[in-house]
């Protein structure tokens, strides 16, 4: 193969890759996007998460204040994977809290929580 050859292959293998990441980067964006709209439906569903019958959430109709306001999230839980817990079971740090088990007691499932984590990671 010639010079001009190889050069236009390896030119095109790399726009390719290129092009591959970000293709890739735009659709996990487009995935988390939906993650949050996602949990955002859930947090404010009365029948589902039901988080605004204690937390307060900016913009919010009718939220409660028996728990924390959720702001600020990502600086108290810089760790996902603990906001995770603290949804899906609240007693193992306190045995006294009221927070319902979420996960635990089957109120949401794993995949409901990962989408409030999302969202309220936003906040």
């Amino acid at each position: 193969m010639r010079k001009p050859a190889k050069l236009f292959v390896a030119v095109s293998a790399t726009l390719a890759v290129l092009g591959a990441l970000a293709f890739s980067a735009q659709a996990s964006a487009a995935d988390q996007s939906e993650m949050v709209a996602a949990g955002k439906k859930i947090v404010n569903n009365r029948k589902e998460g039901n988080c605004l019958a204690c937390h307060d959430i900016k913009g919010a109709m009718l939220p409660g204040n028996i728990g924390p306001a959720l702001v600020n999230v990502k600086q108290r839980f810089p760790d996902k994977a603990k906001l995770f817990a603290q949804i899906w079971d609240p007693t193992k740090n306190n045995p006294r809290t009221i927070m319902p088990p979420f996960g635990r007691n089957g109120i949401l499932t794993k995949a409901q929580i990962e989408k409030v984590v999302d969202y309220i990671y936003t906040l």
